[in-house]
């Protein structure tokens, strides 16, 4: 809707500029017969056992409400998968189970951020974190990657864009939108840089399962003496196919994770009874659908890096996650107008690398959620679509 209503706070007025994300979604909607490869949300379905125990939940009378931070028994066996999964000594105190991973990025920004304060984030960048950035009073400081780096984090290019509102340094691995893994020493150098300029690290590693060709995503906070400084958000959705479960978690010392109980009560009270007892039998059940899902998400990406490898165009390490960060600069085109004009020629849907920052420019972001049958069409028409154009 055009225009901008009197009542709302200035905080929601139109910053300028396009969303690439929203303007592709809603071209698609107006196309019949889209092969959608652009939003995020799995298409495999919730594993049985995890459904069932939503449903013996609710027979079981989960529908008021529990602890304000989750129920306890939850919250100790993440902090037990903390312990043996990521080598992070947690505790169930330092565990706050929210309403998916979006509100811990919410309640850690509101948390730590005060007016002026910078946080440093590596772009391309998971953009909706602006938002939450913004309303909390502060600032996005961006600290550009590369292909040619592999989209790895540059510690030096970190350093060069500290100033004295620093406040904390944002880390997502594996990454969305780029598919990359930060090495362990990337890793190392960054938790010595956020000691040195007493930086908060906040760690998104939501994607942590989804790892491909042995790689092994590495736990900044399992490293001594910089748990305290560190804030580990991870979730249920991407893991088991939970995205409409909305379970998600944070790791932070106990003192911040009791400064935000109250503050997350003002937002939801607690995340849906029966959907914490789901999220416990995905964590204590059998894991063997994890290494299933990462197995079809591995013979996706297969194809479709293969496929552009026969188009002659790079693409980034998709190393992790269910993205391939592919690069079209070649086609001497904005990454917009190859995604716009892909979609209405082909009816395929991409994002635009610019839905990522303006350093994903000459890049698209395609997605592995779809059945291969269909990723194998979309790969087609896009290699013709390619093709009609390089010749």
């Amino acid at each position: 809707m055009a225009g901008f209503h009197p009542f709302l706070a200035k905080r929601l007025r139109p910053k300028g500029g396009i969303d690439h994300r929203r303007v592709m979604i809603e071209k698609a909607r107006a196309i019949s017969d889209v092969i959608s490869l652009g939003r995020g949300d799995p298409d495999l379905k919730t594993p049985a056992h995890i459904i069932e125990a939503a449903k013996r939940a609710l027979d079981e009378g989960y529908t008021g409400y529990s602890p304000w931070p989750g129920y306890p028994e939850l919250r100790e066996a993440i902090a037990r998968k903390l312990r043996e999964e990521n080598g992070i000594d947690a505790t169930a105190q330092e565990v706050l189970v929210t309403v998916g991973a979006e509100e811990a990025v919410f309640l850690t920004m509101m948390a730590l951020l005060d007016p002026g304060d910078e946080i440093l984030v590596p772009e391309p960048r998971y953009t909706p974190y602006d938002m939450a950035v913004e309303i909390a009073g502060g600032a996005v400081v961006s600290v550009p990657t590369t292909l040619e780096d592999g989209f790895q984090i540059d510690p030096r290019g970190v350093e060069e864009r500290i100033t004295p509102r620093s406040k904390a340094l944002l880390l997502i691995t594996p990454n969305n939108p780029t598919g990359q893994i930060l090495d362990r020493d990337r890793v190392a150098a960054l938790a010595e840089l956020a000691v040195r300029h007493d930086l908060v690290i906040i760690s998104d590693e939501l994607y942590e399962k989804i790892v491909f060709d042995g790689a092994i995503n590495f736990s900044i906070g399992a490293i001594p003496g910089i748990k305290e400084r560190t804030i580990t958000i991870n979730g249920f959705s991407k893991t088991y196919c939970m995205t409409g479960w909305r379970v998600g978690y944070l790791h932070a010392p106990a003192q911040i994770v009791d400064a935000m109980i109250p503050l997350k009560y003002t937002l939801t009270i607690n995340c849906p009874s029966m959907c914490q007892r789901a999220a416990l039998a995905a964590l204590e059940g059998p894991q063997e659908c994890v290494e299933e899902f990462r197995r079809i998400y591995d013979q996706r990406r297969r194809l479709v890096t293969a496929v552009l490898a026969k188009m002659g165009l790079k693409h980034g390490p998709a190393r992790g996650a269910f993205y391939v960060f592919a690069h079209v600069a070649p086609m001497g085109m904005t990454s917009f107008d190859f995604c716009q004009r892909l979609l209405e020629e082909e009816k395929v849907l991409v994002f635009p690398g610019t839905a990522f920052g303006s350093q994903g420019e000459g890049f698209i972001r395609i997605s592995l959620l779809a059945p291969l049958d269909k990723i194998e069409e979309a790969m087609a028409r896009m290699e013709r679509f390619v093709n009609s154009r390089l010749g």
